[in-house]
C-alpha cells in the first residue's frame, strides 16, 4: 500500500502577488488617537510593528491619497495577545473625501490561544479612490480595550 499525507490547501497570498503601494509617499494619514510607543506608520510598512490607540473605544484611521488611486487589493492584519474580546471593523472608500461606501464590515473573536490573529484580504476593483477609512470598535461590549492594527497594505 502506498500512501502520502495530503497537505491542507491553505494558500496565503505572497508578497510578490501584489504591487503594494508606498503609503508613506502617496498618502496622508488621519487618526483619532495614537499611543506614542506604537505610531500608525508602523502598521503601514512591512515589519514595522503595529499601531495602537492611546485610548479605549472606537477609533478611526483614514488614508487620504495625494492623487486618486486604482485599488485592487487591501490587506488588514489584527493581532491580540492579552485580552479575549469581540472586535468589529468597517472598511470604507471614497472618491470625493465626503461620501464613503462600505467595502467590508466584519466581527470576529480574539480568544487565547486559538484566535489571536485575524487576517482579512479583499480583492476589489475601485477606481478614483481618494480616501480609505477604517473604523475599529475594539470591544463591541464596551470595556477598556484599545484598538490596534498590525498591518494595513493597499495595492
Amino acid at each position: 500500500m502506498r500512501k502520502s499525507i495530503i497537505e491542507p490547501n491553505l494558500k496565503e497570498v505572497s508578497e510578490s502577488e501584489h504591487d503594494w503601494l508606498n503609503l508613506e509617499a502617496l498618502a496622508q494619514v488621519e487618526i483619532s488617537s495614537e499611543d506614542e510607543a506604537h505610531p500608525v506608520e508602523a502598521a503601514l510598512v512591512p515589519g514595522g510593528g503595529y499601531w495602537q490607540a492611546a485610548i479605549a473605544g472606537e477609533q478611526t484611521l483614514r488614508l487620504l491619497f495625494d492623487k486618486a488611486q486604482h485599488i485592487r487589493a487591501i490587506r488588514l492584519i489584527f493581532h491580540e495577545d492579552s485580552q479575549e474580546r469581540t472586535q468589529e471593523f468597517v472598511l470604507r472608500w471614497s472618491a470625493d473625501g465626503k461620501s464613503y461606501h462600505d467595502i467590508a464590515r466584519q466581527q470576529y473573536n480574539f480568544s487565547s490561544p486559538d484566535s489571536r490573529r485575524e487576517l482579512e484580504e479583499y480583492s476589489v476593483d475601485l477606481s478614483g479612490v481618494t480616501a480609505l477609512e477604517l473604523c475599529i470598535i475594539p470591544e463591541i461590549s464596551g470595556g477598556s480595550s484599545r484598538a490596534s492594527l498590525a498591518e494595513w497594505r493597499v495595492a
